[in-house]
């Protein structure tokens, strides 16, 4: 008889400072369940969730207003030497 196996749950290593939800939603400007959705899919590494945001393009706000796109740091892929 064949046996089925569960998926191995994997547990993330945490990277950078955790992120609280209400943090990471006011960060970016984030409503309710939008910042629900992305905390509980990628986790409250604020690594993670910064990588995520650069990559869709979101910038953190201040205030009502985005922070000015030269103060955020750029990910660098090893090719600008």
């Amino acid at each position: 008889m064949t046996q089925i196996r569960e998926p191995e749950r994997r547990s993330r290593i945490l990277r950078g400072r955790p992120y609280s939800l209400d943090e990471f939603a006011s960060k970016y400007g984030l409503k309710g369940e939008q910042a629900e959705s992305l905390f509980a899919r990628f986790g409250p590494s604020s690594i993670e969730l910064d990588l995520l945001m650069a990559a869709k393009r979101r910038r953190p706000v201040r205030q009502g207003r985005p922070v000015p796109q030269d103060s955020i740091p750029q990910p660098s892929n090893g090719m600008d030497r």
